[in-house]
């Protein structure tokens, strides 16, 4: 866990990099492997008999086989390559969807779910007639199993939530949830994005249906995503796009489409962010998530500690440092949250502020936006002094007295 092995702040010495949430900054060893990718292995993988085709096809598969391992997944063939996690959850809704559901179903929605998680929910509700719900949380962001219980239905066909909000930065009981809509009959979709770069996510324990993550936020870059998804399931639905590589056999009138999980990869794939995808994974385990977690929570817990002390500033979700998960939402009192960015990249430090694409849990929680710092692996003390610094500034630099 060293700044020197992110350019980034080479590049910008003075930058306070607080928006991992959103992406994550890249290791060099990433950069170093992308560019090598397209340096001595760049061909269309899958399709070309020679050398190079063949070395690229190695690599790609190679990636397939480390995402495999990192979620434990019992088989590659569970592993679907995509853009980002809003494509993966886009592919579950679309192709196990709107083959399964009707009009007399219901889709349940955790409220502070990201609208990737939400809006493919939404059109598939529109197309299908299938009743949209939600799970409602408490005010510090807590879901319990019997809050679950209580909200599913013999209908409910389709459970969605995240295992770590992107708002509250709070961990979901996703193995519990799995196991009680598994009892009422119902599939459960995790969103994995705030997850996967930061705990450990093992999918057969969890006993997830699918799961979905974005490698940027993993240190990785733009452009990979996954979705992890029972083989049984996946075997079952239809392609989600059509046309190069997800075929068998076409002929004039039809087409025959190939084995997982090559179904769902059509045209030609992202080789070069699966490689940066493949070394962000030995980057993370190399560290091991013992080590991330405890440096993580121990900023976390520094952060917020001194927030608290604050008395204009307003933390959104749980009380305890242990509950964040590395995400702190905030307000403060007569300063609006684009403001707050603004004064916070004046002393070139970078934080989020908005809706962070959760608008229904914002009008739930009666608050139109909000402020959020969220740590990565390569934040240090030093960061958190000055975030904090700039924080009791914030109300002064807006005119107010106190």
């Amino acid at each position: 866990m060293n700044k020197q092995d992110f350019p980034a702040f080479a590049a910008y010495p003075e930058l306070v990099y607080l928006d991992s949430a959103a992406t994550a900054q890249k290791p060099r060893c990433v950069i170093e492997a992308v560019t090598r990718y397209y340096e001595t292995e760049n061909a269309n993988p899958l399709r070309g008999l020679y050398g190079l085709s063949m070395k690229a096809t190695e690599a790609y598969e190679n990636a397939r086989e480390a995402v495999r391992k990192f979620l434990h997944a019992s088989s590659r063939k569970e592993i679907i390559f995509t853009r980002n996690a809003t494509e993966s959850l886009n592919l579950a809704a679309y192709s196990w969807g709107r083959e399964n559901l009707c009009r007399s179903d219901d889709i349940l929605i955790a409220v502070s779910e990201h609208h990737s998680n939400l809006v493919p929910w939404q059109i598939l509700s529109q197309k299908t007639g299938a009743r949209l719900r939600f799970l409602e949380c408490d005010q510090s962001g807590t879901y319990t199993g019997e809050m679950l219980r209580n909200a599913l239905t013999p209908q409910t066909k389709i459970f969605a939530a995240a295992q770590i909000s992107n708002v509250f930065g709070a961990l979901n009981p996703i193995a519990e949830f799995a196991e009680i809509c598994h009892r009422n009959g119902t599939l459960i979709v995790c969103d994995g994005t705030q997850s996967v770069p930061h705990i450990p996510v093992d999918v057969q324990a969890l006993q997830v249906d699918f799961l979905a993550f974005s490698g940027h936020k993993m240190y990785a870059p733009m452009g990979i995503g996954v979705l992890y998804g029972r083989r049984e399931l996946l075997e079952a639905m239809p392609p989600f796009l059509s046309g190069g590589e997800m075929i068998e056999t076409v002929q004039r009138e039809s087409s025959t489409f190939a084995e997982l999980p090559h179904k769902f990869e059509a045209g030609t794939v992202n080789v070069g962010g699966a490689v940066g995808l493949h070394a962000a994974i030995d980057y993370i385990s190399g560290i091991g998530f013992d080590r991330i977690q405890q440096h993580e929570s121990r900023l976390t817990a520094l952060a917020l500690s001194q927030m608290q002390e604050i008395p204009y500033v307003h933390i959104v979700g749980p009380a305890d440092a242990a509950a964040h998960q590395g995400i702190i939402t905030f307000t403060a009192d007569g300063v609006h949250p684009h403001d707050i960015a603004a004064i916070f990249d004046a002393d070139s430090i970078a934080i989020r502020a908005g809706h962070h694409c959760a608008q229904p849990l914002h009008r739930y929680l009666g608050v139109q936006s909000t402020a959020r710092m969220s740590i990565g692996l390569y934040n240090d003390e030093q960061d958190i002094d000055r975030f904090i610094s700039t924080l009791k500034t914030v109300r002064r630099r807006m005119g107010y007295a106190g």
